[in-house]
């Protein structure tokens, strides 16, 4: 649904009783993620079933969005703006804007303030769709409004690479200046326009570490072993594993991202005998995937479902919901190949 990302939802309502009126709004990751949505890669018998809609409906608020960060965004602490070098900058360290947002009494359990690397590999993603649904919807102008997002897009390119990427851990900070291994850094190879050249040696480069740091049968680890502040072991009060969400623990809905990184780098690598390489390693993981699940889906946890988190460590016990929507759904697109 376009409507939940184009309004900002609050994504958690605050239950004490001090400043009960507030809740919390992490709209950043929100905004750019609904224009990954639109794939200008789908087939013309979709975008024929859409246009109108599209047209009328979704691209004039998509442009809105893209105002808004380029003008700065203000909403409570969310600080959302565009910085000199092209960069999406926001929050504070007490602020919860992306996906990892487990927070308890005002402490961020996973502080990401300032530029995270999933929210600019977006912005730049986001920017060439609307460069491309631009020339597609408008008629007047078309040309010198594509080519604003366009040049935008191109800044943020220079920029990512330019600040992201550390050579001495072989892997892009998840925030400028924070040079923890986490998996947030497969959004620059996975997207529709990918940051970074998935086939390039940067991109292997960033899908080979988190192939050895963070990969599970069950998921992508939110942390590398080696990192201060890993934990292995979802369990506890409410308060141990919201301090742990993100700190290590296995998210189902990552093997996803990692997925589409995988089908980006055989689709853009142009070497015969490292294409073949890479199907074979691929075909491996999908059975694979398909070999465990199959198993989960009628284990005891939660019969005929996926649960949202595992431990990170043996006997990768799940956790967090039962029942996940985004797991099984990034688990039926692995195993069915969409």
């Amino acid at each position: 649904c376009f409507c939940c990302f184009l309004t900002p939802i609050s994504s958690c309502f605050n239950t004490h009783k001090i400043n009960v009126s507030k809740n919390f709004y992490n709209i950043v990751l929100n905004k750019v993620k609904v224009i990954s949505c639109i794939n200008p890669f789908r087939t013309k018998a979709f975008f024929k079933l859409f246009f109108k809609f599209i047209k009328e409906s979704v691209y004039p608020k998509l442009k809105k969005i893209i105002d808004g960060f380029c003008e700065g965004i203000e909403f409570g602490d969310n600080n959302i703006h565009l910085e000199e070098d092209g960069l999406i900058s926001s929050g504070t360290e007490n602020t919860q804007n992306t996906w990892m947002d487990a927070k308890y009494m005002g402490f961020a359990a996973t502080p990401r303030n300032g530029k995270a690397v999933e929210i600019n590999a977006l912005w730049y993603n986001a920017l060439m769709i609307m460069s491309w649904l631009t020339k597609k919807y408008v008629k007047i102008g078309r040309l010198i409004e594509s080519k604003k997002y366009e040049d935008l897009a191109e800044k943020c390119k220079i920029s990512f690479v330019e600040k992201f990427y550390n050579p001495k851990r072989k892997c892009l900070f998840d925030v400028v200046g924070d040079k923890k291994i986490r998996p947030n850094q497969l959004f620059s190879i996975s997207c529709t326009y990918p940051v970074i050249k998935p086939s390039s040696e940067i991109g292997k480069t960033i899908f080979k570490t988190v192939t050895s740091k963070l990969l599970t049968k069950y998921g992508l680890r939110t942390l590398a072993k080696n990192e201060e502040g890993y934990i292995a072991y979802y369990e506890g009060d409410p308060v141990k594993r919201d301090m742990s969400y993100h700190q290590g623990i296995v998210w189902v809905w990552l093997i996803g991202l990692y997925h589409d990184a995988f089908k980006n780098i055989i689709n853009d690598e142009k070497d015969r005998l490292e294409k073949e390489k890479f199907v074979i390693e691929y075909e491996k993981f999908i059975k694979s995937v398909y070999s465990t699940f199959k198993t989960e889906i009628n284990g005891e946890e939660g019969i005929g479902s996926i649960s949202e988190v595992y431990s990170s460590q043996t006997p990768f016990k799940p956790g967090g919901t039962f029942a996940q929507a985004w797991s099984v759904s990034e688990i039926i697109k692995i195993v069915t190949k969409l």
